[in-house]
């Protein structure tokens, strides 16, 4: 019962959530395997898996979030951005997508959820200027920390900083961080029942940069 794994896993990454918390990420894990169907949202068919790979792969990350304003920059269908909005209601999240259909995804998750802190905007990256800078930038889907910091530089606020969701770090993607930042943290995360390797990156701008 994906209750009683949900309780296992949350106990296993030191992370506690009242019950309505976790209704809530075990609805959004239905209506994601329910709307998967028709809007092919994910390539991971199986609730169980969607647990796993989906909602602790996106916790994991919770407890290095500084801030309380965040922007998850082509979040498909709201990963790793609204299971973190259930865990930390003080936080606000703005969920941002290039694709119609996840995002009117994310708007279905809201209403029927009722998820209070969460946003979501259909724009491409680079053309999305926010009124407000944000205190993190999340990416779980950039395929690199280059094209991420390109792409997403006119986002963070002045002390703001960049949070890149890795699998296997590899050096020469390292080495080609831009000129005038700088990584601060490597975070190794342990994702319950997952073997495969999981790393935050926590990247800030130079401030002589």
């Amino acid at each position: 019962m994906l209750s009683v794994q949900l309780d296992t896993y949350l106990a296993d990454i030191d992370m506690t959530a009242t019950p309505e918390q976790k209704q809530k990420l075990l609805d959004f894990v239905a209506m994601l395997a329910k709307w998967n169907k028709a809007y092919n949202l994910t390539s991971v068919r199986d609730p169980e898996q969607m647990l796993i790979r989906h909602i602790m792969d996106s916790l994991a990350a919770s407890k290095h979030l500084v801030g309380e304003r965040f922007i998850d920059v082509g979040t498909g269908p709201g990963l790793p951005g609204i299971p973190l909005a259930i865990m930390n209601p003080d936080k606000t999240f703005v969920l941002l997508d290039s694709l119609g259909k996840r995002i009117r995804f994310q708007k279905q998750v809201q209403f029927e959820l009722g998820i209070n802190n969460i946003s979501s905007v259909e724009s491409r990256v680079e053309a999305y200027q926010p009124e407000e800078k944000f205190d993190g930038v999340l990416s779980r889907a950039f395929a690199s920390i280059e094209d991420m910091l390109h792409w997403c530089q006119h986002l963070p606020k002045e002390n703001g900083c960049f949070y890149a969701l890795k699998g296997q770090l590899s050096d020469e993607e390292m080495a080609q961080l831009p000129e005038g930042y700088s990584v601060t943290d490597v975070f190794e995360l342990k994702v319950p029942r997952l073997e495969e390797q999981r790393h935050l990156l926590r990247v800030v701008k130079n401030s002589e940069a």
